[in-house]
């Protein structure tokens, strides 16, 4: 089993208990989470029995000692997390439609997340083989854009898989800022991508698909993108491949991508997929199918549930349901 080491923000999902227009009838409650995409992914791979790794920096105010205990509740791995007690922690305000879809209102000011430095990376950390993730989130301040790119180069460096989830969330954003210039920079140190159809269609602008992806796959070995309930389209240097996500009925959609991204990456550690054997993957390969599968299983089931954390599957939930 290969370490996977999810660097990013962990944070506070302030979840509404209403749902679509009731949110406009009334006083509305919010219920706290654990959340963050990063965070969710290594939750997602420790609790399917992985060695799933968190780095980032929490606030050592109340909501990040919540949030510490609820990653070591859940198996992750904290030994490379870095403390503050001159920042808060990030929240995000999560509202649900009538379909279980999200919006989201963050307050992501100064906070912990956004004050880890490339000084916090450490060597060590890459020895052997492993696997790195990040997400786009940690884009969005010129100083964190540097500390990401910082971690992706480092794992390159040393031959491991670096995975990137594109998760992005325009309302985080700068009105004048230009995601894309940031997120291509990111590709292009990365071998395992992740888009939502949206987020791809938004990269891609005015150019067609084909150019778009010849462009990505000057250094990706991997491409998906994922749509919903609709089939996920993976792409691998020697073609593309179409998988049907298992029907579930959905309560929330909160953490459903870091789920469906926590159980490839599982897969992937537990297979000891190295950046090597992932070039030589193929779209008709049994192992990529095997592996997508799983992923699109983990995905199914947190749907199924409320929260981020609290909705992971592990191994005998996911041999419990019926897809």
């Amino acid at each position: 089993m290969f370490k996977v080491i999810s660097y990013g923000e962990v944070l506070i999902d302030m979840l509404s208990n209403k749902l679509g227009s009731d949110h406009d009838n009334g006083q509305e409650s919010f219920t706290k989470f654990p959340g963050g995409a990063p965070a969710n992914v290594a939750a997602a791979v420790s609790r399917l029995g992985g060695e799933g790794y968190f780095v980032g920096k929490i606030s050592t105010d109340m909501f990040g000692q919540f949030l510490k205990k609820s990653l070591n509740a859940i198996g992750v791995k904290t030994d490379y997390v870095t403390y503050t007690d001159t920042e808060s922690t990030a929240l995000a305000f999560v509202s649900l439609d009538e379909n279980g879809e999200r919006s989201f209102e963050f307050y992501r000011d100064n906070t912990a997340d956004m004050n880890y430095r490339i000084s916090d990376f450490k060597t060590e950390w890459f020895e052997g083989n492993g696997i790195f993730h990040a997400c786009s989130n940690t884009l969005t301040s010129k100083d964190t854009f540097k500390v990401t790119m910082a971690g992706l180069q480092m794992a390159k460096n040393n031959d491991w898989i670096v995975s990137f989830d594109v998760n992005l969330r325009i309302n985080l954003w700068a009105v004048d800022a230009d995601p894309a210039s940031r997120i291509w920079q990111c590709l292009s140190h990365a071998n395992l991508i992740k888009f939502s159809k949206e987020e791809f269609e938004y990269l891609a602008g005015d150019d067609d698909e084909q150019s778009v992806l010849a462009k990505i796959f000057q250094s990706a070995l991997l491409v998906l993108i994922t749509d919903g309930g609709n089939p996920l389209r993976y792409f691998t240097k020697d073609g593309e491949g179409e998988l049907l996500p298992p029907i579930s009925d959905i309560v929330d959609s909160t953490a459903a991508g870091d789920a469906f991204v926590g159980g490839l990456l599982y897969s992937l550690a537990k297979d000891q997929v190295t950046a090597s054997d992932l070039e030589n993957f193929k779209v008709s390969s049994p192992e990529l199918e095997n592996a997508l599968r799983f992923a699109s299983r983990c995905g199914a089931y947190t749907v199924t549930k409320k929260g981020a954390f609290t909705a992971l599957a592990d191994q005998d939930d996911l041999k419990k349901m019926d897809f």
